[in-house]
């Protein structure tokens, strides 16, 4: 097979470029800019573009292939020559399904918890020796590669609702086809692409509509939008409902019970506690029982960025996560005050989308921070600058969020001046950002 990627330098461009390398493909790309760390990864594999930028040149006949990414846009010269020469294109997660078609397809998709159940799916399969592919959004411990594509007979994919290509505006999970799929809730998000709710929960519904015939669909049962548009869909499913499962916290850590048996856990709150139970169930489909499937989930400590303890001492914990949509925001805040019920929660978001960052959009995380007993929201002109979105006033920001007390900062020296001015005795800080809080090392926030 021969494989030419266009925007090779995309984050899980790279990988899937350096796993069907290693699977024995011949592999070329291009891109006009590569970052860190895909710029060292795709060196090392001997894949990275001698030059920058954009050759016709470079797409031949005789390509089996031409993976176009989201960074290429619809006049892509490189585009224009595959379109030319009538070469088979394909986005991302189309060109994933190609290679999976003999698989065993599980995709998890839903508004938040998409990455940590996937993630505890592939954790568990591992500890008990199942052979599997995968592709899941963010760096997990244990697994070189976000992306995996050898003869194995399963793939465990995390599907996204954001559009698959510059060409392809349909959403990623559209083109996994699944044998086994999850949702993990719906909640409104990505309003520059899905302007309204209605929109965005049709895009669900097509989900379910793209199941196999006679496959599984695992849900939250707890969400009751999620809910309706399951018991209301006609396609004949194994239609699983799921909840928040048995369990008790002692000192701190969590203990849950599944058919009788019963383990610790090393994450919290019952969002993870609802996303281990989806998973619980993908793994009895796939033939495990509780007992493997808690031995498997004691090592598990997250996805990065999600709930991910960055430093502790006897005073306080500091936990970074990427919640940045309302109900990713309410559920990490609300995890973090019932594990730790006696210390004060100092919870810091960064408004870094472009939902986020639009004034009409703010009203959506009225309540987020209701159990934080000291609130910052943290957004940079930059930010919104890239997004070609006007000022956003600070009153309108404290409107929004419904906080009293909330502070607003959008210069980086305030909001740490902000944080050394906080006393940090018996303190859980909390920072939640898809971002990087415009630049700011994370050890300037960690003062303790």
């Amino acid at each position: 097979m021969k494989v030419h990627f266009i925007a090779i330098g995309g984050s899980v461009m790279h990988q899937l470029a350096i796993a069907l390398a290693r699977k024995g493909y011949t592999v070329t790309g291009s891109d006009d800019e590569i970052f860190e760390p895909a710029r060292t990864n795709l060196a090392k594999e001997g894949l990275l573009p001698a030059e920058m930028g954009w050759e016709p040149g470079r797409v031949q006949p005789g390509l089996d292939a031409v993976i176009l990414g989201m960074h290429a846009k619809g006049d892509n010269p490189e585009l224009q020559r595959a379109m030319e020469l009538s070469l088979p294109i394909y986005s991302f997660p189309e060109y994933i399904y190609q290679e999976s078609r003999d698989k065993k397809r599980v995709v998890v998709g839903g508004s938040h918890g998409k990455t940590t159940t996937t993630a505890m799916i592939m954790n568990v399969l591992k500890a008990v020796g199942k052979d599997f592919d995968w592709l899941v959004g963010a760096r997990l411990e244990g697994f070189s590669q976000s992306v995996n594509i050898t003869h194995a007979p399963i793939i465990v994919c995390e599907g996204d609702e954001y559009p698959a290509s510059a060409l392809e505006k349909r959403p990623k999970f559209h083109f996994l086809f699944p044998h086994i799929a999850v949702i993990t809730g719906i909640a409104w998000d990505h309003i520059n692409v899905f302007p309204t709710f209605d929109n965005y929960l049709e895009q669900f519904r097509i989900f379910l509509n793209k199941i196999e015939p006679g496959g599984v669909l695992i849900y939250n049962e707890t969400d009751a939008v999620l809910k309706k548009l399951v018991e209301e869909h006609p396609k004949k499913l194994q239609k699983i409902g799921y909840g928040i499962p048995a369990h008790r916290i002692e000192n701190g850590i969590t203990v849950v019970t599944l058919e009788g048996q019963t383990g610790e856990l090393k994450v919290f709150g019952d969002h993870n506690l609802l996303n281990m139970h989806a998973a619980f169930l993908v793994a009895k489909e796939l033939g495990l029982d509780a007992v493997n499937f808690l031995a498997g989930m004691a090592s598990f400590g997250g996805a990065s960025k999600r709930l991910e303890l960055v430093a502790r001492n006897e005073n306080v914990n500091v936990y970074r996560d990427f919640a940045h949509a309302p109900s990713k925001v309410k559920a990490t805040i609300q995890a973090v005050k019932m594990q730790f019920p006696g210390r004060q929660l100092i919870a810091v978001l960064e408004l870094h989308t472009y939902s986020s960052l639009n004034e009409q959009f703010l009203s959506e995380y009225r309540g987020a921070f209701e159990q934080a007993d000291k609130a910052a929201v943290f957004y940079s002109r930059h930010a919104l600058e890239l997004k070609r979105l006007p000022l956003l006033p600070e009153e309108k920001v404290v409107a929004g969020f419904g906080k009293p007390g909330l502070a607003v900062f959008h210069e980086k020296e305030e909001l740490k001046g902000w944080l050394i001015q906080q006393s940090y005795k018996n303190v859980n800080l909390l920072l939640m950002s898809s971002g990087n809080f415009d630049g700011l090392d994370i050890g300037d926030f960690l003062i303790i």
